[in-house]
């Protein structure tokens, strides 16, 4: 029976959000306002006695601290040992864990010390301080008769006055009835202190002060009423954060405990390292990640005593490359894994939420690709379950696809649906071990500057996940904020897909026959799918890479851009059944590579700047024949990134249409279409040199889907002219000049070995840059990290400054073009080089020779592989 003025738990606890989850709110009483947050505390002793009484075994015995009025049996360490002050000091703490704590930063409270303990709720004691925790973490507060209160699982224990407890736990005295004002926050007696406590993941907040509590006990309780502040002391701060459900197969004594210092209590099994800030990084990652596989990664590496490779996890937060955040899978802020997902996704709701009022009408769209790893519990879908978690416990809907799909899915969604942004979790063809996570704005491009730094800020700022919630992966299958919008953005996509079909007539009869390659990723069923909206029969697939293998089980490493090496299996096929063109889409079904049998039986692997060119002319000569004079060519635009070829700058000249460069990535490409989409500009094709491809403007972003099955209607068109894609690509060098490229990389895992590459390259010959290349004057200077372009007048660039990445180029006197540039993806510095001859010219072999000189030269004296330990690349 409920008795006036007693402290009910039941009225609280927990509310169900729209998707089914469990929130956290107050129970509200005529005394007692309950959060089913855990509350940890951090009580900050006066200066001047910090770090005092070191223990032999390297914790610490917190003597200096107790002296200060604070009664020894509250003071725990993080096994359960306690010091017992200045009359007499016992096992100061538990001596097998390792990292000393300093007693400045106050108790630090044991979850695995206290009877009848409810991990996801009450706090745990020292039993020695003569207080039973009843499952509802609430404790009697008399020291002399209060251990008497019983937990429910050995009977409920009377209460002498004739009442029970409403949990029913017997409170042998009537403390659990005095006025609100009575009854102060769980912290310890003494100096006077503040209580900050989160009620909500909104960050919303009740303060309630109390130095009435007798010396040495603790409670758990939060007044609702303002009553003690109006006498409350002078004040030093406490902090309060959320405690999350344990783990599966974690006892209690495995869960670490959590403080508002995660320096001073965080209780696990390995070592610390020795470097103060790593290990705060690591009590962090302990205390909040709930993965048991990644805790497990870090707790190895810690007994190891693996130093360098916890401060390569641990050191740094990833950041926004050219294609998103792209890391290994594993433990460590700066991989892939379920928090950083979790934080990153918070740190996007944030960021959102501030530039879309309507956020909550718009929603995010989610998709995912094939890729995982056993070893760290992460896979694409899990991640991306992850991500709409987060978001749908903020009520915002999301469109999460049932199934892997093809990058560019995204970017069209977004701008089908008008979602307020979308997320692929995706490492595209980097290897097996690395995912990423790609951002979309609301226009369907990438995020680019300034969003992903404020994205990131915003991630800094929301670190520690916000509720359970975060880490059910089931709840988007429950939530009615969640649709799956596979079937209708497949159809819609399929059907846009027709405004690139200019001769079907041609695709339905084609004798050409053509090989696909998904590359053990989730290109198959689509390109399977475009092939028929094209009217051809579908290309013939390569058994052993159609079907998704996040092992990559037949290829070593998943990049089709690598060429003959990665596409064996492809051209025996092909070669078995007679076709002519293999087709290769990456994992994630963003680019294309192609191949094309010559005479002879040789194959030749089409590099991407010479299919943009075949691409660009294809575009071009289709909207002529549907554009005749006097349609005006001054209205459509052609891009290409920077580090790619001049072909389309040369045929924009001679042609009449608009041409322009971006910084590398289709992120800036993205971004230029939308400009000049709302500016009434068409953008006809676009690539960068990697072989990623746009026909036409479905989506702002690189399409291998729809580049595969252009590239085949373009090879049956030429077919019906006894054209092969190699003669045309001839044909339009003959027409617009030979452009000669060479593209490759060396690979550097070694941050500062990178900044030293780079360093001397700007300080190279007479404190500057290098003034000439294999016996060729350098003319033209242009450093896009440091913003230094030496052609203009006021010598900065024209192009964005890209400080977070390393990117120089030179022009030589002889018109060749040179590039140095860290990949945006990948561990890799990637070189570049370009000469164009005039239309015309026949002295090709001449060019080629010069080319390669100065390629080779480029590489020996600039980055100097050898001296810096640098790795080429594969043949």
């Amino acid at each position: 029976m409920k008795q006036a003025g007693q402290l009910q738990r039941g009225d609280g606890g927990s509310a169900a959000g729209p998707c089914g989850e469990t929130r956290p709110t107050w129970g509200l009483t005529d005394t007692v306002v309950q959060s089913v947050y855990c509350v940890a505390i951090t009580a900050m002793p006066p200066m001047g006695v910090l770090r005092k009484g070191l223990d032999p075994t390297g914790v610490t015995c917190a003597r200096g601290y107790l002296r200060k009025g604070l009664d020894p049996m509250v003071n725990l360490g993080p096994g359960g040992w306690t010091c017992s002050g200045p009359g007499g000091v016992r096992p100061a703490l538990h001596p097998g864990v390792g990292p000393a704590l300093d007693p400045g930063v106050g108790p630090a409270l044991n979850p695995g010390v206290g009877p009848a303990l409810d991990p996801g709720v009450g706090l745990a004691l020292n039993p020695g301080v003569g207080l039973a925790l009843n499952p509802g973490g609430w404790t009697c507060t008399r020291p002399v008769v209060g251990s008497a209160a019983l937990d429910p699982g050995v009977g409920p224990a009377p209460d002498p006055g004739g009442l029970d407890h409403p949990d029913g736990v017997g409170c042998p005295c009537r403390r659990y009835r005095r006025r609100r004002s009575r009854i102060p926050p769980l912290i310890p007696a003494g100096p006077p202190v503040r209580v900050s406590v989160r009620t909500s993941s909104s960050g919303s907040a009740i303060r309630t002060y109390s130095n009435l509590c007798p010396p040495g006990k603790l409670q758990l309780a939060a007044s609702q009423a303002s009553e003690a502040n109006a006498t409350a002391p002078p004040l030093r701060s406490v902090s309060v954060r959320p405690r999350f459900a344990r783990r599966p197969g974690l006892s209690m004594e495995d869960e670490p405990a959590v403080n508002g210092d995660l320096n001073a209590n965080v209780k696990t099994r390995c070592r610390a390292t020795g470097d103060p800030l790593l290990d705060q990084r690591i009590c962090r990652w302990l205390s909040w990640d709930q993965n048991p596989q990644t805790r497990a990664q870090v707790e190895v590496l810690m007994e190891e005593g693996r130093r360098e490779e916890l401060r390569r996890r641990f050191g740094s937060r990833m950041k926004f490359g050219t294609a998103g955040l792209r890391a290994p899978m594993g433990a460590g802020f700066s991989f892939i894994n379920d928090l950083t997902i979790i934080q990153t996704t918070q740190g996007l709701y944030v960021y959102l939420s501030r530039c879309f009022p309507d956020l909550c009408t718009r929603g995010v769209v989610i998709g995912f690709d094939t890729r995982g790893q056993e070893a760290s519990g992460c896979t694409s879908e899990r991640l991306a379950r992850l991500t709409a978690a987060v978001l749908l416990g903020k009520d915002v809907p999301v469109l999460l696809f049932s199934t892997y799909v093809p990058t560019p899915f995204v970017s069209y969604s977004v701008k089908r649906f008008g979602a307020a942004a979308g997320v692929m979790v995706t490492a595209s063809h980097n290897p097996k071990e690395d995912n990423g996570y790609k951002v979309y704005w609301s226009t369907g491009a990438q995020i680019s500057s300034p969003h992903d730094k404020e994205v990131l800020r915003c991630i800094e700022e929301s670190e520690e996940p916000w509720s359970g919630a975060c880490w059910d992966a089931g709840l988007p299958d429950r939530c009615p904020l969640r649709t799956d919008p596979l079937v209708e953005v497949t159809c819609n996509y399929m059907e846009e897909l027709k405004t690139l079909c200019f001769h079907r007539d041609v695709n339905t009869s084609s004798p050409v026959r053509f090989v696909h390659s998904a590359f053990h990723g989730v290109g198959h069923r689509y390109v399977q799918q475009a092939f028929q909206v094209f009217g051809f029969p579908p290309p013939i697939p390569v058994p052993e890479q159609k079907d998704p293998d996040p092992n990559f089980s037949s290829l070593r490493c998943p990049n089709p851009e690598e060429g003959h090496s990665v596409l064996e299996l492809s051209l025996r096929l092909a070669e078995s059944v007679s076709a002519s063109v293999v087709l290769a889409t990456d994992p994630d079904a963003d680019r294309l590579a192609v191949a094309e049998q010559l005479p002879g039986s040789e194959w030749k692997v089409f590099t991407g700047n010479e299919l943009a060119a075949l691409l660009g002319w294809w575009m071009l000569f289709n909207w002529r024949e549907r554009n005749p004079p006097p349609a005006d060519p001054q209205r459509l635009y052609m891009l290409a990134t920077c580090v790619s070829s001049r072909i389309l700058r040369t045929m924009a000249q001679q042609e009449g249409f608009n041409f322009e460069e971006t910084l590398p990535g289709f992120k800036w490409i993205g971004k230029r279409m939308v400009e000049l989409s709302a500016a009434g500009y068409r953008v006809l094709f676009a690539f960068e040199e990697s072989i990623g491809f746009l026909c036409g403007d479905m989506v702002p972003d690189k399409d291998g889907v729809s580049s595969a099955v252009v590239v085949a209607e373009m090879s049956s068109y030429l077919h019906t002219q006894n054209l092969s894609l190699a003669q045309q690509l001839h044909r339009i060098y003959q027409r617009y000049g030979f452009h000669i490229s060479r593209t490759s990389y060396v690979v550097c895992d070694h941050p500062p070995t990178v900044r030293h590459i780079f360093s001397r390259i700007r300080s190279f010959e007479d404190g500057s840059y290098p003034k000439s290349c294999a016996g060729h004057q350098v003319v033209r200077v242009q450093d896009f990290t440091v913003g230094y372009d030496s052609s203009q007048p006021d010598h900065s660039c024209m192009l964005p400054v890209t400080k977070s990445s390393q990117m120089v180029s030179f022009t030589l006197a002889n018109g060749i073009l040179a590039t140095l540039r860290t990949s945006g993806t990948e561990p890799k510095i990637k070189y570049y080089t370009e000469v164009c001859a005039a239309p015309g010219e026949s002295e090709v072999s001449r060019l080629e020779a010069e080319l390669e000189d100065v390629t080779r030269v480029l590489v020996a004296e600039l980055l100097e592989p050898e001296k810096n330990n640098l790795i080429g690349r594969l043949a």
